[in-house]
């Protein structure tokens, strides 16, 4: 069976269940960690694959990857011991990503991703969430990672779209226009 099928079936199940018992946002808190807790670890997902451990195990790994130490919700627990029964472990990511989707779409949350060579002060953090919020008419998530590899400006990603005002992107294009235009004099 196709893994967006699966995943997508598995998601849906667990937005309704979580709407009807009004867990949605606990639920989506535990998601969310989970999703990226399997995308920094990968040997969390290898874990989940393996064969030798048994559904106990792999249900605490899964609830300690959700909360940490904190106790799981009651539909989150259902929903991690469904998928362990049904032995859809390997699809647990995809479902991840899938819930948060189809969360975000249910409550008007935008994703937003700001990259900037220096740390941001909060100020400007929020200026950003507010302002993008305003466009999209949404709720924002903003993320904001430093990554001097860009040398300066910021790269701002806001759901499929990408404003990549950052030095050395410039850098790189004026590059290739020297590169062009010596062509064309060869």
């Amino acid at each position: 069976m196709d893994i967006g099928v699966v995943s997508m079936r598995y998601a849906k199940a667990l937005i309704e269940y979580a709407k009807e018992n009004h867990a949605e946002d606990t639920i989506y808190r535990e998601m969310k960690m989970l999703s990226r807790n399997l995308g920094v670890f990968p040997d969390l997902k290898g874990a989940l694959a393996n064969p030798v451990l048994n559904i106990r195990e792999k249900y605490s790994l899964i609830c300690t990857a959700a909360t940490g130490d904190q106790g799981v919700s009651r539909g989150f627990s259902r929903f991690i011991t469904l998928v362990l029964k049904n032995n859809r472990e390997q699809f647990l990511q995809f479902i991840c990503l899938s819930f948060l989707d189809l969360y975000r779409k249910l409550k008007h949350i935008g994703v937003g991703r700001l990259v900037t060579a220096v740390p941001v002060d909060k100020e400007t953090e929020d200026r950003i969430r507010n302002s993008a919020g305003a466009i999209l008419h949404a709720r924002m998530e903003l993320e904001t990672i430093v990554d001097p590899s860009i040398e300066g400006g910021f790269v701002f990603d806001i759901n499929d779209y990408r404003l990549d005002a950052s030095i050395a992107t410039q850098l790189k294009r004026v590059k290739q226009q020297f590169i062009d235009k010596n062509r064309r004099i060869v």
